[in-house]
């Protein structure tokens, strides 16, 4: 259980798009908020902005989560301008043009896995050092952001992503089970069929409306769903909850 008085979280890939929302949920929710980006300034200066404006306490941070120097620097000003981290969410991640696995390149393929894999390893391995008990923190909360597509393979689309979030199924699944012990609950949504901008860089920024007929639901998601259930898994309300998945995607 996290005995400090402040909770203070990191959300990865935070400026746009689920980890946006992610981040004004947890600020409403007393988090102080670290918004981390890779390219959009701007936009995670506006998240900051409007934390700040709700009486929160926040601040963007310009890190690749996929470099292991430029996260460890992150976590360094986390704890000078916020404190001891309380919760993570690994959230940034790389989706590139729909394909099928012949059109996929050697370099496409190692940007993925470093971007949606290796990230989430380098910041899950700098919160448990600062979170475990055993080294003296106070516990915490990890949730990764995984997708549906692990579980459907996203054949002729994403073969890649979906690998590569299937790889962070499994890494959730055996971390839970490894800190557990250290005061650390770890868990994961797995989102899909998402009204966010990452579609556009796939290729098809319609592609939700496209398919939305054949999820069950009829519909596609909202960011603020999802983040819902983030901050649902992040609290105590889940303190009996490690190694689950949440799958929302409108019934597929």
């Amino acid at each position: 259980m996290i005995t400090t008085t402040e909770k203070v979280i990191l959300i990865t890939g935070a400026s746009r798009g689920i980890g946006a929302a992610t981040a004004l949920l947890a600020a409403s929710r007393g988090y102080h908020v670290c918004v981390n980006y890779v390219k959009n300034e701007v936009a995670a200066n506006a998240i900051v902005k409007r934390v700040e404006e709700g009486g929160g306490k926040a601040f963007a941070c310009k890190a690749d989560v996929g470099e292991e120097e430029q996260v460890k620097e992150m976590f360094r000003l986390i704890d000078l301008k916020l404190g001891p981290i309380t919760a993570l969410v690994n959230n940034a991640g790389t989706l590139e043009h729909q394909s099928k696995l012949e059109g996929i390149s050697h370099e496409r393929f190692l940007r993925t896995l470093k971007n949606n894999i290796l990230g989430t390893f380098l910041c899950s391995k700098e919160a448990i050092s600062r979170m475990s008990i055993r080294n003296g923190g106070n516990g915490g909360s990890i949730v990764n952001v995984s997708s549906i597509g692990s579980k459907t393979g996203s054949p002729g689309e994403y073969i890649d992503y979906a690998a590569s979030k299937g790889a962070i199924d499994s890494f959730t699944t055996g971390l839970s089970k490894e800190v557990a012990p250290e005061g650390i609950r770890v868990n994961a949504v797995r989102p899909g069929f998402i009204y966010t901008d990452i579609h556009e860089s796939g290729g098809e920024p319609g592609r939700i409306d496209r398919i939305k007929s054949t999820i069950p639901m009829l519909r596609g998601g909202n960011p603020e769903e999802v983040a819902n259930a983030i901050l649902w898994l992040l609290s105590e309300e889940a303190s009996y909850t490690t190694g689950a998945f949440i799958d929302i995607a409108g019934g597929r």
